[in-house]
């Protein structure tokens, strides 16, 4: 199966090199340091279980999704529609483009700019990844993936599995993202805010209560939209801090890079969601708006 991973950042290059690991041709397209490191010395896959090169193909153009069969589609949610235009002209017909993003409407959003004869399926995806340099990606933990169904989806499960990432096909996708959406609402503004990962985070005075507050809302936004949230959202939401004690969220981490973060498209869209719905969203409010600050704190220190 030839693979492209269209925005090669922690976790895009994570299952490519799963995927490469298990003998799939896969190429990952990003930045150009990330390129010129990747092609000199390969990507190098540093896991709890293993720290390795694997040989993997990189390029900077969008071009380079030609003759896939699978796009695993890992841009930031902010970059979506732009993304998707991109690689637009150069998508095989009936290459299956599989979303691996924060946020709950990135497939939606895809499959309004790509031609029919291209499948689009969203996918939930729970790992812990940083890029620890050019062309290193750590892994700290988990992995697993559930994706929607779609034509190919039990093909390209089958492939997964074999290769070492578990994943499953689930009916209720839409539920599932909002449950990984009710994790990244806990958890992201607050690691970002802080800078702290999440089992120092939570020993904070009155961070479990401010937790608690933006989960409540999270729900009450989702049923008001009709979405089933599956499983036991406090416990998913207790086991983050203790499974994943010294990860930083992706908020934390694009803010320590001076980097725009996804923020608008976690606590912000339930904040516009609950607006639309007439329901109440102040916590998730308060730490968007904070994150937001920041964001423009550093955008004028750098004008």
């Amino acid at each position: 199966m030839k693979v492209a991973v269209m925005g090669a950042g922690a976790v895009g290059c994570y299952y490519g090199a799963m995927l490469a690991r298990a003998g799939h041709e896969v190429v990952l397209i990003g930045r150009p340091s990330h390129v010129e490191a990747v092609n000199a010395r390969g990507l190098r896959l540093e896991t709890k279980a293993f720290d390795e090169h694997v040989k993997v193909a990189a390029s900077t153009e969008p071009s380079a999704v030609q003759g896939a069969d699978l796009v695993l589609f890992c841009v930031k949610s902010t970059d979506t529609e732009a993304a998707a235009g991109q690689i637009k002209p150069h998508l095989a017909p009936g290459a299956l483009v599989l979303t691996l993003q924060n946020g709950v409407d990135n497939d939606e959003r895809v499959r309004s700019v790509l031609p029919s004869s291209n499948e689009v399926a969203a996918a939930v995806v729970y790992v812990a990844t940083e890029m620890a340099g050019p062309g290193h990606v750590k892994h700290h933990g988990r992995g697993e993936l559930v994706i929607a169904p779609s034509g190919r989806s039990e093909e390209v499960a089958r492939q997964l599995e074999a290769a070492g990432v578990p994943t499953q096909i689930s009916p209720n996708v839409r539920g599932s993202l909002w449950a990984k959406l009710i994790l990244n609402c806990a958890y992201n503004a607050l690691s970002a805010v802080t800078q702290l990962p999440y089992g120092v985070l939570v020993k904070g005075t009155g961070v479990t209560d401010m937790i608690r507050d933006v989960v409540a809302e999270c729900l009450a936004v989702a049923r008001a939209e009709g979405v089933e949230v599956p499983g036991d959202t406090d416990a998913a939401v207790r086991a983050i801090a203790q499974t994943m004690p010294s990860q930083y969220s992706s908020t934390a981490q694009d803010l320590a890079r001076g980097k725009p973060s996804e923020i608008d498209h976690l606590n912000g869209l339930v904040v516009r969601r609950g607006e639309a719905l007439g329901v109440p969203t102040p916590a998730n409010r308060v730490l968007f708006v904070m994150v937001k600050l920041l964001e423009g704190k550093q955008q004028a220190a750098r004008a």
